[in-house]
């Protein structure tokens, strides 16, 4: 394993046709030789909103106000990106990306409230074992672009994969513009 992935964005490359992971993009949040760990950024769930399942926190989420697929394993569970307040000086709690990291959905809604400006909910995460992320990344699956601390929290999920693609320099700015089916094109 060259470097750590994490606080980086995977993108879904014209490979990945499988409907899981097909134009996702994915924000890494741990990356070791163990393994790696993220969640989809870009799929809202629209039947499950978070009034509906945690009910404590929809003050805080950013709309939209769904829950979101973070990925295919163990979707019963949840997990939660927040951004903590700027006031904050301490280092942010299992940080990501900049003031963004996973929280703690077990400590009093009071305590988060206090620290955190926003946050969003996931069932599931994305996982892939020991080298198995590499193994995709060597067949060119995902492109590995800089995540910014907005991304997670974007308001236009269902476009971020080409708004992702189309900010980035040189050809890959390119994928932003392919058809669903590259091969009708």
């Amino acid at each position: 394993m060259a470097e750590s992935l994490a606080g980086k964005l995977l993108v879904a490359s014209l490979r990945i046709t499988e409907p899981t992971f097909f134009r996702t993009v994915v924000l890494m949040c741990a990356h070791d030789e163990k393994g790696a760990l993220g969640v989809v950024i870009n799929r809202p769930l629209k039947s499950e909103a978070v009034a509906a399942h945690l009910p404590q926190f929809v003050p805080l989420v950013r709309e939209p106000g769904y829950v979101f697929s973070g990925g295919p394993v163990e979707t019963s569970s949840a997990l939660a990106l927040g951004r903590w307040k700027d006031w904050i000086i301490t280092p942010t709690p299992n940080a990501v990306i900049g003031r963004v990291g996973l929280l703690d959905l077990g400590k009093p809604i009071e305590e988060v409230e206090a620290a955190i400006d926003e946050v969003r909910l996931f069932a599931g995460y994305s996982g892939w074992g020991a080298g198995q992320l590499e193994g995709e990344l060597q067949e060119e699956s995902w492109f590995v672009v800089d995540a910014t601390p907005e991304d997670p929290f974007t308001r236009e999920p269902e476009t971020l994969w080409r708004d992702v693609l189309r900010r980035q320099p040189g050809k890959l700015a390119m994928f932003a513009y392919a058809p669903r089916d590259p091969g009708v094109n």
